[in-house]
């Protein structure tokens, strides 16, 4: 056990999805997984453990941005024995490339944090995905007709940002395609201990024609999106 977690050895997965809200993953393991039990509940930072298809797999919130991403993820990869990271989430897209409900496979992630700074000084780390991990994702995707893309994720630090057209625009002429809070560190720290790792996000809302989801249809792409993360999860588990 930990601090920030009561699990007891064994308690977790191979593989564990990675919700930031602990209420959206006590929502996966009631709504796609078997037999699925509560592993920790140490400050509501809910963790489950069920089957999917009779493959063994695990949900933990990891709440919202990467200080507390890093806590868990750390945890889960040095303490839990966890081989395998999928984030899941949403972002906002930053190009009018991608749409609402499309899915974005992340395969790199910058990030304006500052984290990383001293621990690779005087480089700048270039987070990634596991080739493998993406790789699988694309050709479920792709096999289910479902609308994705696959580009660079930008991981920051700040929620709310003036003009967010002008702030990202940079990125987007290089190829990131949309925002989030999480995934850089999650890459980071899988590399760090020779762990696989993927970020699938669903476009909510883009930050640069204003448009988003309604309740409902934010409740179907999110469903898309645990879709393609379990199937790539039980794929790395199974071998």
């Amino acid at each position: 056990m930990t601090p920030h977690n009561e699990a007891k050895a064994g308690d977790y997965a191979e593989a564990v999805l990675l919700p930031g809200d602990p209420l959206r993953a006590k929502w996966i393991a009631e709504t796609f997984l078997e037999d699925a039990k509560l592993v920790n509940s140490v400050r509501n930072c809910l963790g489950y453990t069920g089957f999917w298809n009779g493959t063994r797999i695990s949900v933990q919130a990891t709440g919202m941005g990467q200080p507390s991403t890093g806590i868990y993820v750390h945890e889960l990869l040095n303490t839990y024995g966890v081989k395998t990271l999928i984030r899941v989430g949403t972002c906002g897209g930053i190009t009018t490339k991608i749409k609402v409900r499309d899915i974005v496979l992340g395969i790199s992630a910058s990030t304006d944090s500052a984290t990383n700074t001293s621990v690779f000084a005087p480089y700048i780390y270039a987070p990634a995905a596991d080739f493998e991990l993406l790789r699988s994702a694309a050709d479920y995707a792709a096999s289910q007709m479902i609308e994705y893309h696959v580009g660079g994720l930008v991981s920051s630090d700040t929620f709310y940002v003036d003009e967010p057209a002008r702030a990202y625009e940079v990125l987007a002429r290089h190829g990131v395609l949309a925002v989030e809070m999480e995934a850089s560190t999650i890459y980071t720290l899988a590399a760090r201990f020779d762990a696989k790792a993927l970020a699938i996000c669903a476009v909510s809302d883009c930050l640069i024609t204003d448009e988003d989801l309604d309740a409902e249809s934010r409740q179907s792409t999110l469903d898309t999106m645990i879709d393609i993360a379990l199937n790539v999860a039980a794929r790395e588990t199974t071998g």
